[in-house]
């Protein structure tokens, strides 16, 4: 369900929804990522430096040039507690600097982002990885920096190697791990940690099939946990096995968004045209 108020699109649980509405009110104690009018411009060099020392011999010139490039343009939408919404639309249509903008990765150039609870962000699945340590010690490591202490992390390490299915290589360093390996366990180690919101960016790209399908079990888990899910997918078949809601992006605007099923044959219907 989606209610438009004051501009920003919001975002709504359907049973969640009925439990808190009043007439047309909707309950934000319940909303749980709050973006408003975000936007986000990066400066692109026009420059083509080879190297280091060209692009400080054209600094010192005064030859350096940059021109503006908005990933994100007045975007705003509310997500409460407990939602699954995907994020859609080709390539650069700024999806992912979204979910960073959210995540915290990338502060907005205007605009804000509230988030209520904590955040597993899966954008990059090896992120927080130190490679010359082995799993055990990346697993202690990340899960300090999730504000996790060494007691709980003990109770949870033997779940998040069995998922990962690395009970051979515990003690390997991760720099000799494959690609898969370590998204085994960067997967296992952000959804082990009992996070409030999960920020997923095609982490179900990755791996085998197998792999695919344990990962969507984890997922739905953890939405009937009451987990909120923010999942990027070029797979409109995933999104709409995993989300409720889609939000169709393009050159850094919402195009649309509502049903998960509906807005993704909208926008694989706009690219057959």
């Amino acid at each position: 369900m989606i209610d438009i108020t004051n501009n920003a699109v919001e975002i709504v649980n359907p049973t969640i929804n009925e439990s808190l509405r009043v007439g047309d009110y909707y309950d934000d104690e319940d909303i749980c990522v709050d973006v408003r009018n975000v936007s986000v411009m990066f400066n692109l060099s026009k420059n083509r430096e080879e190297g280091l020392k060209e692009y400080f011999i054209n600094m010192v010139k005064g030859n350096i040039g940059y021109k503006e490039f908005w990933a994100l343009r007045n975007v705003s939408l509310k997500v409460h507690k407990g939602d699954s919404v995907a994020l859609i639309g080709r390539n650069g249509s700024g999806k992912s600097t979204l979910l960073k903008t959210i995540a915290g990765i990338i502060k907005p150039t205007r605009g804000s982002v509230e988030v209520k609870g904590t955040i597993a962000p899966l954008i990059e699945m090896s992120g927080g990885f130190d490679r010359s340590l082995s799993a055990r010690e990346n697993i202690f490591l990340v899960g300090a920096m999730h504000g996790h202490t060494r007691k709980y992390m003990k109770k949870r390490f033997d779940e998040i190697i069995e998922f990962a299915e690395l009970e051979k290589f515990v003690d390997v360093p991760i720099k000799n791990y494959s690609s898969g390996m370590v998204s085994r366990l960067g997967f296992a180690v952000a959804t082990c940690v009992n996070a409030d919101i999960i920020i997923a960016d095609e982490v179900l790209s990755v791996g085998d099939a197998k792999f695919r399908m344990k990962c969507e079990e984890r997922i739905q888990q953890m939405l009937k946990g009451g987990t909120t899910i923010l999942y990027v997918s070029h797979s409109t078949a995933q999104v709409k096995k995993i989300c409720r809601t889609a939000v169709w992006l393009d050159k850094g605007m919402i195009i649309d968004m509502g049903n998960a099923s509906d807005v993704s044959d909208k926008y694989m219907q706009s690219i057959k045209e």
